[in-house]
């Protein structure tokens, strides 16, 4: 089949593997612009595009896909299907229509929960026990469209977004394979049901500032979920602390409160039970382990980290 593929992160670029060693034919490739990236902020190529150039596929980085002419080389290709991973640009009707079996995405959560843009993000921040993959054929609404096919994927006790991330990556690559192969006989299409739907709202840098007066069990899902981006932060004297890792514990203390700081870790109270955070990195620094951490200085019992207002 010519496959015409749309996506621009490294989850999208892991599909795009998957379908070019199954023998598709890829006549175009869809990724955003070229954004600055890096100390010297120069023009970064996406993944994407990146695997694209190496495998010769030409490639089309309209801002969006609302006029003729910023779609004209997805009509030239002329494929049988746009499969969307990651995309992060909305697919006007012209463009749902052109494809001769439409648009299939792939989308990292089991819908209809978490529909948006942070489906993995907010699967782990939620302490979901599953997840998985949603291949869906798409409509002019946000994640609304039919499912093709679904698959689940336990998430672990000690999973982060990145760990998460990368095994649904290469779930993702699996399944769309799988739909395309069974694509010219037709998949079955079943509507999303109305009940269960929950929106992955997008990530902020503003949400990694941890909020003490929560829970540990929720701070220590925060903790994982926002890692490895934003990175959960407890504020100290205006300085921001990173955690990279952490888990509930029992303690307690005023929230925000250090109650304790040793080489196992540095045990900080909530608002229900305490948060016990293992790995740490201060600005500038480097990731660090407990000891390695707690030995460098800076922190001592009865410090309190200031809560979110």
């Amino acid at each position: 089949m010519k496959v015409a593929f749309a996506g621009t992160p490294e989850f999208a670029a892991t599909a795009l593997r998957a379908i070019l060693a199954a023998g598709h034919e890829v006549p175009l490739v869809l990724t955003q612009p070229d954004r600055p990236a890096g100390r010297g902020m120069k023009l970064q190529p996406s993944p994407v595009k990146q695997l694209a150039l190496e495998h010769g596929i030409p490639v089309a980085q309209p801002q969006r896909l609302r006029s003729e002419v910023e779609r004209a080389a997805l009509v030239s290709a002329m494929p049988d299907v746009l499969v969307v991973a990651a995309y992060g640009i909305i697919l006007p009707q012209p463009v749902l229509d052109l494809p001769q079996y439409g648009c299939l995405n792939i989308h990292a959560s089991l819908l209809p929960r978490w529909r948006g843009a942070a489906p993995i993000h907010r699967a782990i921040e939620a302490d979901d026990r599953e997840t998985g993959i949603t291949i869906m054929q798409m409509d002019a609404g946000l994640d609304t469209g039919a499912m093709l096919l679904r698959k689940p994927i336990a998430i672990h006790p000690d999973d982060t977004t990145g760990s998460l991330h990368d095994r649904l990556a290469v779930l993702g690559g699996e399944l769309i394979v799988e739909a395309l192969a069974r694509l010219p006989g037709g998949l079955d299409a079943t509507p999303q049901p109305p009940q269960g739907v929950t929106y992955a709202h997008k990530i902020g840098k503003a949400e990694a500032r941890l909020d003490w007066r929560r829970s540990a069990t929720e701070l220590a899902c925060a903790v994982r979920a926002f890692n490895p981006f934003p990175g959960a932060q407890a504020l100290f004297d205006q300085n921001a602390v990173k955690i990279w890792h952490a888990f509930a514990t029992t303690g307690q203390g005023e929230p925000g409160e250090i109650l304790a700081c040793d080489e196992t870790g540095v045990t900080i109270a909530c608002g229900d039970g305490a948060l016990k955070c293992t790995e740490l990195q201060r600005p500038g620094g480097r990731r660090l382990d407990a000891r390695q951490f707690v030995q460098s200085g800076g922190l001592i019992p009865g410090m309190r980290a200031e809560s979110t207002p």
